[in-house]
């Protein structure tokens, strides 16, 4: 298991707060609590400082490719599948996959399809919980649309949430990607959403989890 290198700098500065921490517990209750306190501290801080380093973790994973299918963006659960209109880029009906990422889950996130890279933005905005319907035009996000050789396209979103506050992509316009390739990371909880042509055969439903890069979400009509 690699740790990601998205969480290099909090896992260092999360690490120097926790010693710096004890070291102040140390100093001001060693003489009066004696040693249980400190030993509690120290496990607590140490829980704390492994459980930050666990959410930048970056698992290895089969790459798998397959035209016919769109995979998931990311590890979490389904919280949506419905018909909706893309009024940013698209404008057409389309069908949308939303998937929750809790904080528990692993948050890298994978290019669903290959194609070539036709259109990506980032808009800042709000940081409603992510589950709130509103969060996919007013939190803060990035929108991708990957243009397949047969000339469907697929568009995804990163949603910051109530908790994320960071979101990284690696996608640039022009850019050719590989199904179940990297392309970005979302610090501390959030929500993806994925639209696909409104004819394609949905494979998920609401409730279902769901692994990034493995678990195909939608089947597209030849």
């Amino acid at each position: 298991m690699k740790i990601n290198k998205e969480g290099y700098k909090i896992i260092a500065i999360s690490g120097l707060v926790c010693l710096v921490f004890w070291l102040l517990l140390y100093y001001f209750e060693s003489k009066h609590s004696g040693v249980g306190l400190l030993v509690t501290g120290a496990l607590l801080l140490i829980v704390f400082w492994f459980f930050i380093v666990a959410f930048f973790r970056e698992p290895r994973r089969v790459k798998i490719h397959d035209p016919e299918l769109v995979f998931s963006p990311c590890d979490g659960r389904v919280v949506v599948t419905e018909i909706v209109h893309d009024d940013e880029y698209l404008k057409e009906n389309m069908l949308q996959i939303s998937i929750f990422m809790s904080i528990t889950n692993v948050h890298m996130n994978w290019v669903p399809v290959s194609g070539t890279v036709e259109y990506y933005k980032y808009h800042p905005g709000r940081f409603l919980i992510a589950y709130h319907p509103k969060s996919s035009t007013e939190n803060e996000r990035t929108t991708t649309v990957v243009r397949m050789d047969n000339g469907k396209p697929v568009l995804f979103r990163q949603i910051a949430g109530l908790i994320a506050r960071r979101i990284v992509s690696y996608m640039k316009v022009g850019d050719h990607v590989s199904q179940n390739d990297v392309f970005g990371f979302i610090k501390f909880g959030s929500r993806i959403d994925v639209l696909v042509p409104k004819d394609s055969e949905l494979l998920v439903e609401i409730g279902d989890p769901v692994v990034g890069s493995q678990t195909p979400i939608v089947r597209l009509k030849k």
